[in-house]
């Protein structure tokens, strides 16, 4: 049964968001059949979509945007007519402002590694109103809260949306994949206003259908879908013998190409050039969103303006690529999605995600044959990840990022949320604000990242604040057998059974190896 329950917690952590509590059987049926357990989801590729009532497509928001703005627009004429001092829009609450992430090059603490039998958290951190601003101020009266304008609420509407369906799923791994190839072909929300309206709708309709479909067609999706565009300033990027460009005395804007080559496919060292990241801006020149007054199509939806298009073949590894307008693009991004380098760096960023910081060599290899030989069939390689033994093999010594430890920390206390406000806020306090990285490199997939004694003691701190409000109606050790079983390490058993309270309890639960790491 022990190997049983250590297999089940592998299946659980590694591939997925970790065991859900209540009544849910997780761990019991994921030890039955750990692999088949992990692979169901592969077999229900529609349950990757989500439809949520209130979700737009991205042309809607496009649309929404622009008229809020208008609005926005008109009130300041009007105050300025009217000789009223002008105001300032309303101010994204605290959970939607870009923190920096944490330090990538400091150990994992005590804590992190494991070697937490003797840790108690802090007396301030036990309160439930320690993490609150002026928690110990006088009450003051209160001034009525602005009502959140349509960005607000589209952006937490998609957050709690992708939140519920990771808490709820049954083993979380097409959500876990979701989550991959979302940080790998990331935006920021940061960018502007419509990065903000759309990253919940870029995720959706970007990632979420090719997950377990075929990369040539995500990469398409991604690098046409109008808040990749707009992230990467490609709608700014003009020919320099369009028309556009020679009326306009603009040119190339290389963003886009750049990270389609560096981040999205081939890699650092993938075998390009300056001249090919040139080409290929040239190649994509025209590709952009339809703006507000729709001249080339429904607003915010994806637009090809042929004035903006370079006119003429390109060169682009060595191969010629005729002028074929939009086409010429599109074959470009399909022959660099097949390319060996493509092969070669997508596998390497799988194995890193899923199994170690170092990706067993023989494993990356096995994956990137996969890829070749199925034409960058996503679920292929998906389920050749789940049947190698180096997955199931090698320790669970990830750690946890800070959105997969409150996802598996909200799937323990089985509290699905009916508002997206706390995992926002303590996503920002962690470092890792949702769908808001600091580069378009994504958040960073190694255990030094998340590891740093400054954010394992905040996590303690957000540990200790859900213990202080929900400890004393819940039995620690209960959750545990719901987490681990008998797979679970003595040092773990012994210090939940040591802690001073069921509220102490409860956050070194959380804050367990079992729970810490993947």
């Amino acid at each position: 049964m022990a190997r049983d329950s250590q297999a089940a917690l592998v299946a659980l952590n590694r591939f997925g968001f970790g065991a859900r509590g209540g009544a849910s059987g997780d761990l019991i049926n994921a030890a039955s059949d750990p692999r088949g357990f992990v692979k169901a989801e592969l077999a229900r590729p529609s349950g990757v979509l989500l439809e949520a009532p209130g979700l737009q497509s991205t042309p809607q928001l496009g649309q929404a945007v622009f008229a809020y703005q208008d609005q926005v627009k008109q009130a300041r004429e009007a105050a300025a007519k009217a000789g009223a001092p002008t105001e300032a829009p309303p101010q994204a609450p605290a959970d939607q402002k870009l923190r920096r992430n944490l330090s990538l090059n400091t150990v994992a603490t005590e804590i992190a590694a494991g070697q937490m039998a003797e840790a108690k958290p802090a007396d301030n951190a036990m309160k439930p109103d320690a993490m609150q601003p002026n928690a110990a101020a006088p009450p003051a009266a209160k001034p009525s809260p602005q009502p959140l304008n349509v960005i607000q609420k589209t952006f937490r509407a998609e957050a709690l949306a992708r939140v519920q369906r990771a808490i709820m799923v049954d083993c979380g791994f097409t959500e876990r994949l979701v989550v991959f190839w979302s940080n790998h072909f990331c935006i920021s929300a940061s960018k502007g206003e419509l990065a903000r309206m759309w990253a919940g709708a870029f995720e959706r309709e970007a990632i979420r259908p090719h997950v377990l479909g075929r990369f040539a067609d995500m990469l398409k999706a991604v690098e046409q879908h109008p808040a990749m565009l707009f992230f990467l300033d490609n709608q700014q990027s003009l020919g320099p013998d369009s028309r556009a460009g020679q009326n306009r005395k603009r040119g190339l804007n290389e963003n886009l190409a750049r990270e389609i080559m560096e981040l999205h496919t081939l890699g650092v060292g993938g075998g390009y050039t300056q001249e090919d990241v040139t080409s290929l801006a040239r190649i994509i020149t025209g590709w952009t969103f339809a703006s507000r007054q729709g001249q080339l199509g429904a607003p915010g939806s994806f637009a090809f303006n042929a004035n903006a298009h370079q006119p003429g073949a390109q060169v682009l590894l060595g191969k010629t690529y005729e002028a074929t307008g939009l086409a010429q693009g599109e074959a470009a991004l399909a022959d660099i999605a097949r390319h060996p380098s493509t092969a070669n760096f997508i596998a390497t960023k799988f194995v890193r995600h899923f199994v170690a910081d170092d990706p067993p060599p023989a494993l990356v290899a096995r994956l990137r044959d996969v890829f070749i030989k199925t034409d960058g069939d996503l679920k292929a390689l998906a389920t050749a990840l789940v049947d190698s033994n180096e997955a199931w093999q090698a320790p669970l010594t990830k750690m946890r990022s800070p959105y997969d430890f409150l996802v598996a920390s909200g799937r323990l206390l089985a509290r699905v949320p009916e508002d997206p406000g706390g995992y926002l806020g303590n996503l920002n306090l962690l470092g890792q604000p949702l769908w808001t990285p600091a580069g378009p490199n994504g958040f960073p997939d190694t255990s030094a990242a998340w590891a740093a004694p400054e954010g394992m003691k905040l996590r303690l701190d957000i540990a200790s604040q859900m213990g202080a409000r929900l400890g004393p109606n819940i039995d620690p050790l209960d959750l545990l057998e719901f987490a681990a079983a008998d797979a679970a390490s003595a040092e773990t058993r012994r210090t939940i059974e040591r802690a001073e309270s069921r509220q102490q309890a409860l956050a070194l639960l959380l804050m367990s190896p079992e729970m810490q790491r993947r």
